[in-house]
């Protein structure tokens, strides 16, 4: 939860704020200066921003034993316990030598600061007020009328920069995935007894597995993660994109911890028309790229549409392991009919993975959720999958006995050794003759077949084709 602490000279609204972003007439509220003496803290909400605010006395610049000094070293106190500071300043009045005198002061705090011009209640005003506000060199500032409740959505996009606690805090736990340079790559072909399994801890149980939902507004995302979880974590509604902020909950099912994470819903790029939404779009990236699963949900009564096919694509593209939970099943007539549909629209338009997993459900009903969560169990196992490096190389021989690679100007190209080198998804590289020379349809070929023999439906695998360092490769 981010800390913000309202400051700035007596008298320019700072009070006000505080209750219109808690919600509750706590602060007292008058023209007359120092109204406010201590500082006060109590929760607030923005949007879907969860705050601590606290509002503090006017700022004076006294360091005596006097009311005001006194007042000065609330204030301090305040600032000590703030993610962020909210400087404001009164935008009819224009700046004051104790505006200018304390934003010096602030910028020694080394806090991150917001400045907000309050008292804005027509663009008029706001656009003379925006111009010296620049002034104070405090970058862009947020224009409010905090009394009628304008510029909350200025605000909002202003503090969304410094509340990433929740994705940052994914980030810090992500492991850093083993990357080979070209040299340990080369030292690898022909050496049966490399194990990439042996160069990897196994799967730390006490981690939590970290799910992401995803899919386009009003799909049910929201109502799905309260469902899992059993309580009304997340605001829920007919509106579309009620969620706008990434919210992470840690979650434990049958023994093993998880953590979910709510998303905002992707909408078609052109439709993505404001800078508050855009910044929702890219936290839902962000927390794909740092989940380990996915889960796309889908409306029963729209299926997958091209907007579902592009983030499946994305999500298959990072690497992250896929489930889709088609939501609203229990308002679906035709079961069967759409069944078969949606099962065709799947293996035509993500026929890079096959079989994946999809799991009919009702969010709202609390049904199938079981099953999703088994489904979910048992793609991250085959995610993490490892093979063994001699099995891979009999099993290479056998699929090109079966069928080998089409001749490269009158010679084969020898496929001559084959390793895995990553998990997560698994990923194998692959040494020949010719590499630029092998078909693609050869390619999917192998791919299938790893799929098949080693069980790896229903995640993305990669193929990354070496060119075999063997003086015999180009030989006939």
């Amino acid at each position: 939860m981010l800390t913000i602490a309202i400051v700035g000279r007596p008298n320019v609204g700072k009070s006000t704020l505080f209750n219109r972003l808690t919600g509750k007439a706590m602060a007292m509220v008058d023209d007359t200066p120092g109204v406010t003496r201590d500082w006060r803290q109590h929760d607030g909400q923005l949007l879907d921003m969860r705050l601590q605010i606290i509002d503090t006395a006017g700022l004076e610049e006294k360091f005596d034993d006097s009311i005001e000094a006194r007042m000065r070293r609330q204030t301090d106190q305040a600032l000590a316990r703030a993610d962020v500071v909210l400087f404001v300043i009164d935008g009819r009045s224009g700046i004051t030598n104790q505006d200018l005198h304390f934003a010096q002061w602030l910028r020694r705090q080394k806090k991150p600061i917001v400045l907000v011009v309050n008292k804005i209640e027509n663009d008029q005003v706001a656009d003379a007020a925006r111009m010296w506000a620049y002034e104070l060199g405090m970058g862009d500032p947020v224009m409010m009328a905090s009394a009628h409740g304008i510029g909350l959505d200025e605000l909002y996009v202003a503090l969304k920069d410094y509340d990433n606690k929740e994705l940052d805090a994914l980030e810090d736990d992500v492991e850093t995935p083993r990357f080979w340079t070209q040299e340990e790559l080369d030292g690898m072909e022909g050496d049966e007894e490399f194990d990439f399994a042996k160069l990897l801890p196994q799967d730390d149980p006490s981690k939590p597995v970290r799910i992401a939902i995803v899919g386009r507004p009003n799909a049910g995302k929201s109502t799905l993660m309260n469902a899992l979880l059993e309580e009304d974590r997340v605001i829920v509604g007919p509106e579309a994109g009620l969620t706008r902020d990434a919210i992470a909950v840690d979650w434990t099912y049958e023994g093993r911890k998880y953590r979910l994470v709510d998303t905002a819903g992707l909408r078609k790029k052109a439709r993505v028309e404001n800078k508050l939404e855009k910044m929702a779009v890219d936290d839902t990236m962000r927390a794909i790229r740092l989940s380990q699963i996915v889960i796309l949900v889908l409306d029963a009564n729209l299926l997958l549409e091209k907007q579902d096919q592009q983030i499946a694509d994305h999500v298959l593209q990072e690497g992250r392991a896929l489930i889709i939970a088609v939501n609203k099943w229990d308002a679906v007539d035709n079961r069967e009919e759409v069944l078969e549909k949606f099962q065709m629209q799947l293996s035509e338009n993500l026929a890079q993975v096959r079989k994946l997993p999809f799991i009919p459900l009702s969010a709202l009903r609390g049904q199938n959720l079981d099953a999703l969560m088994q489904a979910a169990q048992t793609t991250y196992e085959i995610w993490n999958k490892r093979v063994n490096t001699g099995r891979l190389n009999r099993w290479l021989a056998a699929r090109v006995s079966h069928y080998p690679p089409p001749l490269h100007g009158g010679r084969p190209n020898r496929l001559r050794f084959m390793t895995q080198i990553n998990v997560r998804p698994p990923t194998f590289a692959m040494w020949m003759s010719k590499p630029e020379a092998l078909p693609d349809t050869y390619k999917r070929y192998l791919m299938n077949g790893l799929r098949e023999d080693y069980g790896l439906d229903g995640v993305p695998i990669r193929l990354l084709l070496r060119k075999s360092k063997n003086p015999y490769a180009d030989k006939g």
